[in-house]
């Protein structure tokens, strides 16, 4: 036995920011029992949030604690960013500035920017080498841009925005619908903005290896109850539980970091906003939610999906909403 553990890897540093959240709750301890990284792989979870909040980021350390996961190797409570992201070979950027009423789109995306340009520069000047990070805190598209600026010296690709939450609700509509377990769903792709101009593309998906459209024949449904409902679905959320999604965006990250990590399913994909090289005609550098596949760490937008006239129109709708976030911030990038 002592060999065995004499064989185990280094510890990885994971950092959280926002951790005393309801996402960074439901987070933590998933990370800490080895579902983001793997049964073998010990982790230093460093967790990040503002000064009021420590107190209740210490009791979310004592339960950690409490739990005797046999991979957290050391746990970090600050709300300093240089030692929040000490060492960290991935960052989950959780916590944002939330949306408050009367707050136009260009108040949020300012207030977030005095977040993420900081903790941009803390990943680079702190962060492991093959540090990688994921942008949770809406809105995380521009978000991803504000921050990955304010570290030019890092690679672009390793910096991701998550809409893998808004894959997994679509994957659950077109599974419902067809009456098939979710596993049949597949080749499921978010193109554009975590917003509701983002577009959940049902015309490229296939369910048990048959194009979706096949499956469930029925246009009406897939055009005006389908698209909605995913753009839509973080709003439902909040009307029917008055709390906005936590559960399902923890286990959204844990998808995301696992297809990074682990890799896509051979002929399959998953949806990250990266920054585009101009891959289908979308603007160089915009963070936009592409269709990806991974392996052994790195990943590629997958080429030569065609789209009909009206995903073409999605499209664009989702990229001129992007072009004027990446105008509103244009002062907060260096």
């Amino acid at each position: 036995m002592s060999q065995e553990r004499g064989s185990r890897p280094q510890p990885v540093h994971v950092t959280v920011t926002g951790a005393a959240g309801q996402v960074g709750y439901a987070l933590v301890f998933r990370i800490a029992s080895g579902q983001l990284l793997g049964s073998d792989q010990p982790i230093v979870l460093r967790m990040l949030d503002i000064e009021p909040a420590l107190g209740a980021l210490e009791g979310v350390a004592m339960e950690l604690q409490d739990c005797a996961f046999p991979l957290l190797q050391d746990l970090v409570v600050t709300a300093d960013a240089n030692e929040g992201f000490d060492n960290a070979s991935w960052a989950l950027l959780v916590g944002a500035m939330p949306r408050k009423e009367g707050m136009e789109r260009g108040d949020l995306l300012a207030a977030n920017g005095g977040i993420f340009g900081p903790q941009g520069q803390a990943i680079a000047a702190r962060a492991a080498s093959d540090v990688r990070v994921l942008v949770v805190g809406n809105p995380c598209n521009t978000n991803a841009l504000i921050a990955s600026a304010n570290a030019p010296d890092l690679p672009r690709d390793r910096w991701f925005a998550m809409t893998r939450l808004d894959e997994n609700r679509a994957k659950y509509q077109l599974a419902h619908k067809a009456g098939v377990p979710v596993a049949e769903v597949t080749n499921l792709a978010i193109w554009g903005n975590h917003s509701a101009t983002q577009y959940p593309d049902a015309q490229n998906a296939k369910i048990g290896g048959k194009p979706a459209p096949v499956v469930i024949d029925d246009d009406a449904w897939l055009r005006d109850d389908f698209i909605p409902t995913v753009q839509k679905r973080g709003a439902a959320i909040i009307a029917a539980r008055k709390l906005s999604s936590a559960g399902s965006a923890a286990n959204a990250i844990v998808d995301s970091v696992n297809s990074i990590h682990l890799g896509t399913p051979a002929g399959d994909w998953t949806s990250l906003a990266v920054a585009s090289n101009g891959e289908y005609g979308i603007p160089e550098g915009l963070f936009f939610s592409f269709p990806v596949q991974c392996q052994d760490g790195s990943w590629s937008v997958v080429e030569g999906i065609t789209h009909n006239a009206e995903g073409q129109r999605r499209i664009k709708a989702t990229t001129d909403e992007l072009l004027h976030e990446r105008e509103l911030v244009k002062d907060l990038l260096p």
